[in-house]
């Protein structure tokens, strides 16, 4: 998909029209964002909106997140674990602590 991001008021007013005349090929926006196929005719849009808006208009490469690829089994189990908890109060870190699951400080020094 292509991340196009619009950064002026003119620029979101082409985006938007873009959107309203192109709906087949924007897969969702989200006011001053909209995320493109990644075919030709989303190319050419996206590119066509940083022509018309030279640099109000960002556009990005992006991958659909698949968790079981990239993210390591331990980092979904404290998610799904945290977030059944029986405190809900309980802040994560002393969660991790007391039941064995990554630390913040920990998976913040690994990369994906």
């Amino acid at each position: 998909m292509l991340l196009v991001v619009a950064y002026s008021r003119t620029a979101r007013t082409s985006l938007r029209n873009v959107h309203r005349s192109h709906e087949e090929s924007v897969v969702r926006r989200f006011g001053r964002v909209a995320l493109f196929e990644f075919t030709e005719l989303g190319a050419f849009l996206a590119l066509r909106l940083r022509a018309k808006h030279p640099g109000d208009v960002g556009v990005e490469r992006v991958e659909p997140f698949n968790e079981f690829e990239t993210v390591p089994e331990s980092v979904r189990e404290a998610a799904r674990a945290y977030e059944s908890r029986e405190r809900e109060s309980l802040p994560y870190t002393a969660f991790a602590d007391e039941y064995d699951h990554p630390t913040p400080d920990a998976m913040a020094d690994r990369e994906l």
